[in-house]
C-alpha cells in the first residue's frame, strides 16, 4: 500500500455478523449515515439471503458458521481496500457524521487507532464506553466516559485500544498484525493494544463520533474465562516490566479468584493453568511484539505528521491470521 498524504482517501466499514436481526439494524444505520468514498463490507458468520437485495451497496465475504467475531473481523478485514478499517458489529448502530472527525486523526502517521463514543440507545449524549483499559497484570477494563454537566466528556483512564465492536484503525494495523482469536472475543481488543503498545502507535478518542451501543458479549465460563485471561498476560508481559507486572499478575488473579467464588473458582483456576501448559504458544506472540519493539527503536518519531515503516517479519498465528496485501509488507505509518 502506498504512502498517503494528509487525510485518509478511503474509508472501509466491517460489519462482522454472527446475528440476522442484528445485522439488518446495523445495516440501516450504517447505509443511511454512509459518508462518501468508503465501501461497506458484510463479515457473514451466519446464512443470510439478503432479502432487501442490496449486494449492489455492500460486498458480503462468507465466514464459515460458528465462527467467533474475532474470525469475522478478519475476514472482512481482509477484504477491505480502505486506508482505514472502521468496524461496527452487528447490533451496534451508526450516527450521522459519525465518521468525519475520527478519520482527521488518521493524517498524523503515529496513530494507530481511534475510539468512538459509545452511547446508550435512548440518549445519544449519555455515553457508555469508550475503549478498553490493558492492566499490566492481564485484565481488560471497559473505560466508563462521565458526562460533565456543561456537556464535556471525561475518563478516569485512558484508553489502551477500541472495543472490538467498535472502533477505527489504521489498515495496516489489521492486515500486518491482525486481531488474535487466543484469547477470546473478550479479550481481542486488549491483546491487540499490546501490539499498539509495542509499535508505540497512538490510541486517539474522538467523542464527537458516536455509535449506539448493541449487545453485551455472552459471558465466558470460568474454565475459558481463566484460560484467555493468563493468555493475555503472558503474550502482553514483554511490553511490561517484568516485576511490576509479575507482582500486578498475582493481584489480578487473586481478584479474579473472589470474583468468582464459589462455583466458578476451581475452573477459572483450571483454565490458567491450562494456559500454563500452553505456555510455548506464546512464545510467536513475543517474538513479534519484539519485532514492533526494535523496530521502532530503529525509527524513531521525528514528528508527528512523519512517515515512518514497521517492518513485521514474524509470522501470525494460523487461527486469526488475516490476508496480507501482496503490495505491502511493511507496516506503515505515514502522514
Amino acid at each position: 500500500m502506498q504512502a498517503y498524504a494528509g487525510r485518509p482517501r478511503r474509508l472501509s466499514i466491517v460489519v462482522p455478523a454472527t446475528n440476522v436481526v442484528a445485522l439488518e439494524e446495523t445495516l440501516i444505520s450504517v447505509l443511511e449515515h454512509r459518508p462518501d468514498a468508503c465501501d461497506v463490507i458484510v463479515a457473514l458468520g451466519v446464512p443470510y439471503d439478503d432479502p432487501w437485495n442490496i449486494r449492489d451497496e455492500v460486498t458480503f465475504v462468507d465466514v464459515p458458521q460458528a465462527v467467533s467475531l474475532v474470525e469475522c473481523i478478519n475476514a472482512g478485514a481482509a477484504a477491505s481496500t480502505g486506508d482505514v478499517v472502521h468496524v461496527l458489529a452487528a447490533g451496534w448502530k451508526a450516527t450521522a457524521g459519525w465518521t468525519d472527525r475520527a478519520l482527521d486523526h488518521f493524517a498524523r502517521g503515529d496513530v494507530g487507532a481511534v475510539v468512538p463514543l459509545a452511547v446508550s440507545e435512548g440518549d445519544c449524549d449519555q455515553p457508555v464506553v469508550a475503549g478498553i483499559y490493558r492492566a499490566a497484570g492481564g485484565r481488560s477494563v471497559p473505560v466508563v466516559p462521565h458526562r460533565n454537566d456543561d456537556g464535556s466528556i471525561t475518563m478516569r483512564v485512558a484508553p489502551s485500544a477500541p472495543i472490538i465492536e467498535a472502533g477505527f484503525w489504521r489498515a495496516e494495523v489489521l492486515t500486518t498484525i491482525g486481531f488474535s482469536t487466543a484469547c477470546g472475543d473478550s479479550l481481542a481488543a486488549a491483546d491487540m493494544a499490546a501490539a499498539l503498545t509495542a509499535a508505540k502507535l497512538d490510541v486517539i478518542v474522538e467523542t464527537s463520533s458516536r455509535v449506539v451501543s448493541g449487545p453485551a458479549q455472552q459471558c465466558c465460563g470460568g474454565f475459558t474465562a481463566g484460560l484467555h485471561a493468563e493468555r493475555l498476560f503472558w503474550r502482553s508481559l514483554s511490553c511490561e516490566r517484568l516485576v511490576p507486572a509479575l507482582i500486578a499478575h498475582a493481584g489480578e488473579v487473586l481478584r479474579h479468584a473472589a470474583a468468582t467464588v464459589p462455583w466458578g473458582t476451581f475452573g477459572m483456576l483450571a483454565g490458567r493453568l491450562a494456559a500454563l501448559v500452553q505456555f510455548g504458544s506464546c512464545v510467536p506472540r513475543t517474538r513479534q511484539l519484539a519485532i514492533l519493539m526494535s523496530q521502532e527503536a530503529r525509527h524513531p518519531v521525528a514528528g508527528e505528521t512523519s512517515a515512518r515503516t514497521l517492518r513485521v517479519d514474524g509470522s501470525h498465528e494460523s487461527p486469526s491470521r488475516p490476508r496480507v496485501d501482496s503490495r505491502a509488507p511493511a507496516l506503515k505509518r505515514s502522514a
